[in-house]
């Protein structure tokens, strides 16, 4: 399945609203924490995959990246990045990722913010992934945490005179679809993984791990989101660096 909810009218508002409101758990604890594990873009290329509006493809340029491309299967997420974000060495691509054919093509960074979760074939993205860096070329991701997508349905969270007491996990190893209530009923579709899926798969496409976080919000996010203060009790996020070790 590849699903489009970005083009759904309605979700498309809020979720906009949401990014341009700048409180939010993508500002507080996911943004920083992937921006940490990037390396000196000076003269790199990259590709940016689910860019979204293309804040993070603007971000490398900005950063000294030779040249990025990003690509998003959201019609209105790419038109909105062509009209925030204009400059010679950016290009967007309106296409699922999994259907991306970039012949002749390296790059030195794949970056991913929270889209990996949307694909269906895990194993296959990764092994795209892998025919597209460089030697030495670096992959980083970042994916709502396996705690987090585990349980199915929406009531994680088990209250005790509406304090939160514990977070419910369930069915972890139950791998495969889990579908959220978010700005639409029962329309967002994720696919849940086990962390040793997410490691091992790419491992066996060539990649060796660098680095993971599972990173907490910021004191200023706490500050203005008091409720990010659970991030240490039930992380939302999990960022993964990985290497390029062959040469296919």
């Amino acid at each position: 399945m590849k699903q489009n909810i970005y083009d759904n009218p309605n979700f498309f508002k809020n979720y906009t609203a949401l990014r341009e409101s700048g409180i939010n758990a993508n500002v507080f604890i996911e943004q920083p924490a992937i921006k940490s594990l990037i390396p000196c873009l000076e003269g790199k290329s990259v590709l940016d995959l689910g860019c979204g509006d293309g804040h993070f493809s603007k971000f490398c340029i900005e950063n000294g990246a030779k040249n990025v491309i990003g690509v998003d299967i959201s019609k209105n997420m790419i038109e909105r990045a062509k009209k925030l974000y204009q400059d010679d060495n950016l290009n967007f691509m309106c296409l699922p990722m999994e259907d991306m054919v970039l012949t002749n093509q390296r790059f030195d960074l794949i970056i991913s913010s929270l889209s990996i979760h949307y694909i269906e074939d895990y194993s296959a993205m990764i092994q795209k992934i892998n025919k597209l860096l460089k030697s030495n070329g670096k992959f980083i991701f970042s994916t709502e945490h396996p705690i987090a997508t585990a349980r199915k349905g929406s009531n994680h969270w088990i209250k005790t005179d509406n304090n939160k007491s514990h977070w419910a996990l369930d069915n972890y190893q139950e791998e495969g679809i889990r579908v959220h209530n978010w700005f639409v009923e029962d329309r967002v579709v994720i696919y849940h993984r086990t962390v040793a899926t997410l490691i091992n798969t790419l491992i066996e496409h060539g990649l060796s791990i660098d680095k993971i976080i599972e990173p907490q919000a910021t004191l200023e996010g706490i500050k203005k989101m008091p409720d990010l203060i659970n991030e240490s009790r039930s992380p939302s996020f999990i960022i993964i660096q990985s290497k390029k070790t062959n040469n296919n």
